[in-house]
């Protein structure tokens, strides 16, 4: 399927198996129709429910103000079978086999879109109470919760964290938070930019208490390492997710440092005849020039294009994976938007400051836009993320003018 993996000149697959029913994994089954693969599409997802899209999990459907968030795709239609309550279990690349709890599955082309899963936090399995939000389940079994107005503690304050106490306060509960950074999306965001961000707890009446630990969680309450016992009717635990990628054990696939699977810039793996996209995949980034491993939304949505193109178009015309990053976060009533990707940016520039109700930071490296973060500035994030992508040379002075368009600033 690349360079490493199909010889030019290969037979067309006749069977692509997808593992994984969350957007990446249902992206690609329908890109591959749009595409114009003719022969079967197999999607294979471990929850019996309908093929779902997330993001509503954390306010809509956890409020009840959507019942559902199931996908609007026929796969009827798009002639693609559905094998849900499935849970894949291995991987035979010499057998062309993908194992399942209903037994193995043969393929030609295997596309890994398993996503993430939450971390857990150590000690509080099996404590009643206790709460991850990642699934439709997840979220129904929150749903009570916050209608009931309990007490609720989040442990996290990175963006599940912040979006699920928005949700918690709009529903009536006393919320705190517990971070065990000094300030929320430590590691995430630079202390300049996440530091403001602070405020908007106390502002939506949300309690954030920063350096501190978890050392106990019992049933109606937290206890802190420094003693503090906090009531918790219920506990939300938001400490990160890592890829999904156990079942991949022995399978002989690359495994990257966070136990992702190392793709190459078409998307294709280490093994023959098999992709992986979306949450469960690092891929290389010439843009930025190292390799990225992006848990969020976008990613799971443009990589299965390059994927299917790649599949469908055999060993000619190879389509390169190098998006610009992209997500967003609906928190403490502000739309806040991220493009692209900072770490190696080296200087910051301001449009406004913390204390407008509107504002954004441009990360510059040299006199290119690396990256924007947008809190209530959509404007700015959308012509932003085209300047990233052209590469264009910007005027420091004219970007931190928050009165000109952020396109305005070439040079």
């Amino acid at each position: 399927m690349s360079e490493q993996t199909q010889e030019p000149g290969g037979a067309a697959p006749r069977r692509v198996v997808v593992a994984g029913a969350g957007m990446a994994g249902v992206q690609t089954a329908a890109a591959l129709r749009e595409r114009g693969f003719a022969g079967e599409v197999t999607l294979i997802g471990a929850e019996p429910h309908q093929p779902y899209d997330r993001p509503p999990l954390s306010k809509a459907v956890l409020l009840g103000t959507a019942e559902s968030s199931a996908f609007d795709v026929d796969f009827e239609e798009l002639g693609v079978e559905l094998r849900l309550g499935c849970e894949v279990t291995g991987l035979r690349p010499g057998d062309h086999a993908l194992d399942t709890e209903a037994g193995p599955v043969p393929y030609d082309v295997l596309v890994i879109a398993t996503g993430a899963e939450p971390l857990r936090l150590p000690g509080a399995e099996g404590v009643p109470g206790v709460h991850l939000l990642r699934t439709l389940d997840d979220a129904e079994r929150l749903r009570p919760v916050l209608a009931a107005r309990h007490d609720v503690v989040v442990v996290g304050a990175g963006w599940i964290g912040a979006e699920f106490a928005t949700a918690a306060r709009e529903a009536g509960c006393a919320v705190t938070v517990v971070e065990a950074e000094e300030r929320p999306l430590a590691g995430v965001l630079p202390a300049e930019v996440a530091a403001p961000m602070t405020a908007w707890y106390a502002e939506a009446g949300v309690t954030l208490r920063t350096h501190a630990r978890v050392a106990r969680v019992e049933p109606g309450a937290v206890l802190l390492d420094d003693g503090t016992r906090l009531p918790a009717g219920a506990v939300v635990v938001g400490i990160g997710a890592r890829p999904a990628t156990a079942w991949l054990a022995g399978s002989g696939i690359a495994l990257g440092a966070h136990g992702e699977v190392v793709a190459d810039a078409h998307l294709a793996t280490s093994l023959p005849d098999v992709y992986a996209v979306g949450d469960c995949a690092s891929f290389p980034s010439a843009r930025y020039g190292e390799r990225l491993l992006v848990h969020h939304w976008d990613n799971a949505l443009q990589g299965p294009r390059t994927v299917a193109a790649n599949i469908v178009g055999g060993a000619q015309g190879r389509e390169v994976y190098d998006p610009v990053p992209y997500f967003w976060s609906e928190q403490f009533g502000r739309f806040v938007q991220y493009a692209g990707h900072h770490a190696d940016a080296d200087r910051t520039v301001w449009r406004g400051g913390p204390a407008d109700p509107a504002w954004s930071v441009c990360w510059l490296r040299g006199d290119r836009l690396a990256a924007l973060l947008a809190v209530g500035r959509p404007r700015d994030l959308a012509q932003g993320r085209r300047l990233i992508e052209s590469g264009v040379a910007l005027d420091p002075e004219r970007v931190a003018d928050p009165a000109r368009p952020l396109k305005s600033a070439t040079v």
